[in-house]
């Protein structure tokens, strides 16, 4: 179980984009994560007729690594740690060091 997953609201601690949040599209194998909006580059692009893809400059977000980003609380409006918190049914929750829990 992962503290970062997909589809997390997440706020950036270091970088060109610190301060802004964004939502988490992929989460890959050696901890870097793609976040909506963030880390953009400018990629050059050939044209590809048989697809119908025109050439040019194009906008493309590239993955951060992921202890440059804190999950987003929206109760005290910053990003926060998370852990783990087994409940009394035996079951696995992520849960913000405060105590709320991220996954309502």
């Amino acid at each position: 179980m992962n503290k970062i997953r997909k589809g997390d609201e997440v706020i950036v601690r270091t970088g060109k984009d610190k301060g802004r949040r964004g939502t988490i599209l992929e989460v890959f194998p050696d901890g870097r994560v793609l976040v909506e909006g963030i880390n953009i580059a400018r990629k050059h692009v050939k044209p590809n007729p048989n697809i119908g893809e025109p050439g040019g400059i194009q906008n493309k977000a590239m993955p951060i690594e992921h202890s440059n980003v804190m999950v987003f609380n929206a109760k005290t409006k910053q990003g926060e740690r998370v852990g783990f918190k087994i409940k009394d049914d035996g079951s696995k929750v992520r849960v913000f060091r405060n105590g709320d829990t991220v996954d309502l």
